[in-house]
């Protein structure tokens, strides 16, 4: 099957492309609007039967933590990861880890963002990894855990 991760519409013009080629299912996590995306999709051929939209999604590691779940009962083993090329090394360490934990393998389709491609820092990528990591291991993303406990705490201190 085919994953696009939200946050550019040229990620879905790709998964339609791919999906219309080789006929496979998509499933869009956090992408645009569902009018633009049922819309995109039909004049891509690609029938609305075939597209899931998730928009559980708040980030990268929720893109793979709020499907994996559903993957893995319906026997995914495979998926095209599409997203951006500069997003694409968070997005596959992230998945790796969680989908790979799962047993499902990624295969990465990156998409050309030319100018507006914004490289990802090493702690942005490695932090990520961390999160997917104890993702795995806790079953819940700490960074919410943290911003809980330690929020207030934390504000007080950059304000200081």
């Amino acid at each position: 099957m085919i994953l696009v991760l939200g946050g550019d519409v040229a990620r879905e013009r790709k998964a339609a492309e791919l999906a219309r080629r080789d006929g496979l299912p998509v499933v869009v996590s956090g992408g645009s609007n569902p009018e633009y995306a049922h819309w995109l999709f039909s004049q891509s051929g690609v029938g609305g039967g075939r597209v899931l939209l998730d928009y559980r999604a708040r980030d990268t590691l929720s893109n793979f933590t709020s499907v994996v779940a559903d993957l893995r009962r319906a026997r995914v083993r495979h998926v095209l990861l599409v997203t951006s090329s500069d997003h694409m090394e968070r997005a596959l360490l992230v998945g790796r880890i969680v989908a790979g934990s799962r047993g499902i393998t990624l295969t990465p389709v990156a998409v050309p963002c030319g100018a507006r491609c914004m490289p990802e820092s090493p702690s942005k990528v490695w932090g990520d990894g961390a999160r997917a990591l104890l993702w795995v291991l806790t079953g819940r993303d700490l960074r919410s855990w943290v911003a809980e406990r330690f929020g207030p705490w934390l504000e007080a201190a950059r304000g200081r």
